[in-house]
Order: structure tokens, then C-alpha cells, then sequence
């Protein structure tokens, strides 16, 4: 398992990046993929286990944004899936406004179902990539962004993105990430994703370790934390904060 980190070096290195690029999942084969998975993802306890420490990154990403903005009205959830994250919020600040946003309606219409429930505030769902759906800028107090960035493919999709959800949220705002990392130095990404090789083998055995290694290479493009964190800075946020790391896991958050 290989993601390049650093590609300097390659003396063909647009062409590499081309041929990455066109060999992942399309847009809709993603979403395929997850709106078939809709139950499985409502539960924390079975539909994460592959993610180390889901649990702990949730509890980390919403109990900051709730000491950072404690008077939030507006909430963004980016790639919402079945509404974990907004409903752990929710349980955290009461009656936001809660703006959901995914690829896959059946993952929206869960989410939906499951976040009106929690608050006395709207609930408006979009189905779209966030790179594309048109949101208010300077609305929204707290961006939560969970699994969902390492989608992103080329150093421009990611700045964009990026500089994008900077300028959705209001001044003190918050974005806070829990995704896919990888390791800036080569030797040490091979050596982090082999450990995380050897956690699924565990949950699973050695197909269910091919499988699901497999599909990471083909549908994600995880960037390491320390580029995460470099680019918030990039596109104006004032302050950058790491809340947890295992392995190929983090959590991480910027401050507008």
C-alpha cells in the first residue's frame, strides 16, 4: 500500500499524477457504493470498525467546536452520511441549524430522518459534491468534515475545496476534520499502512485485509495531516489544532 506523498522526482510527474487521478473511483461509483451501505453506517459500533478510534475522533472534533463556539447557530456537515456527526453535536449544542450535505440521497434521507429528530432548528439536505453545491458564505459556525476529504484528488482540488469552506464559515469559526492521513515520509507511510494492515487482518482476517486495502487504493487520495494543516493556514485560518492521531487516522481542526 503506497500513497506518494512526495512525488518530486518523478521526471514524469504530470503524467503520473494523470494516471492516478484517472485510476480511482469516479464520483459515482462512490456514491453507489454508500448508498448501499446506509444501516451499516448509522452504527457507529459496526459500520467504523475499520476506521481506529471513530468513536474518540467524533467525541474530540464536536466537544472542540462546541468549547470554540459555544453560541453556534449554523452548522454545516460535509459528506453527512447517515448523520453521526451532526447527531453528536447536536447532543453537545442544542437546535442548530444543520445544513447536510453527501453524495448518496439514501445516506441524505437517513441522515434527514435521524437529525430532525434531534433539534428544533431547519434541516436542509443537498445532494451534491461539496465542490460543487452552492452554500451561503460567512454563514456557518462550525464545518464538521468527517471520512469524507480524502476523496479529494490533485493539490487543486484540495486548495479549492479548501479555500472554499474558509469562506463558508463566519469569522471565529470552525472546521473540523476526522479522516484518512497519511505520513509525509515514504518509508514511514509504508510502514504506518502495513501496522494498519495488520488491525484489519485482525478484525477480519487476510481477504478481508486484501479487500478492504484494495478499495482504499482505488477509491481514496488521503493527504498526510501536516499537509492538511499547511493548507488551512494557506487559505487564511488563524489557528490550526491537532487533536488526535493513530496510525493512518486524524483528528484536526482550523479556526477561521
Amino acid at each position: 500500500m503506497k500513497f506518494y506523498t512526495d512525488l518530486q522526482g518523478f521526471e514524469n510527474l504530470e503524467g503520473l499524477i494523470i494516471l492516478t487521478i484517472m485510476n480511482k473511483s469516479t464520483t459515482t461509483e462512490i456514491r453507489e457504493r454508500f448508498d448501499k451501505d446506509v444501516e451499516r453506517f448509522s452504527n457507529l459500533d459496526t459500520g467504523q470498525q475499520t476506521t481506529i478510534d471513530a468513536k474518540i475522533s467524533l467525541e474530540l472534533i464536536t466537544e472542540a467546536s462546541k468549547r470554540i463556539i459555544p453560541n453556534a447557530e449554523n452548522l454545516l456537515d460535509v459528506g453527512c452520511g447517515a448523520g453521526n456527526y451532526s447527531l453528536m453535536m447536536l447532543s453537545k449544542l442544542q437546535n442548530l441549524n444543520c445544513t447536510l450535505v453527501d453524495l448518496s440521497k439514501p445516506m441524505l434521507d437517513k441522515a434527514h430522518e435521524r437529525v430532525s429528530k434531534a433539534t428544533n432548528g431547519s434541516v436542509k439536505v443537498l445532494q451534491g459534491d461539496i465542490r460543487e453545491v452552492e452554500l451561503q458564505e460567512q454563514h456557518y459556525d462550525i464545518i464538521l468534515a468527517g471520512a469524507v476529504l480524502h476523496h479529494l484528488r490533485d493539490d487543486q482540488d484540495w486548495e479549492t475545496t479548501f479555500a472554499k469552506l474558509y469562506k463558508l464559515l463566519k469569522p471565529g469559526g470552525c472546521l473540523m476534520i476526522s479522516d484518512l492521513i497519511t505520513q509525509d515520509t515514504e518509508l514511514l507511510n509504508d510502514y504506518i499502512w502495513e501496522r494498519y494492515g495488520d488491525y484489519i487482518e485482525e478484525l477480519g482476517g487476510k481477504e478481508y485485509r486484501s479487500k478492504v486495502l484494495a478499495y482504499v487504493e482505488k477509491e481514496d487520495s488521503p493527504r498526510s495531516m501536516n499537509y492538511q494543516l499547511d493548507l488551512m493556514k494557506k487559505v487564511g485560518f488563524k489557528k490550526v489544532e491537532i487533536l488526535h492521531k493513530n496510525m493512518c487516522f486524524g483528528a484536526f481542526g482550523g479556526i477561521k
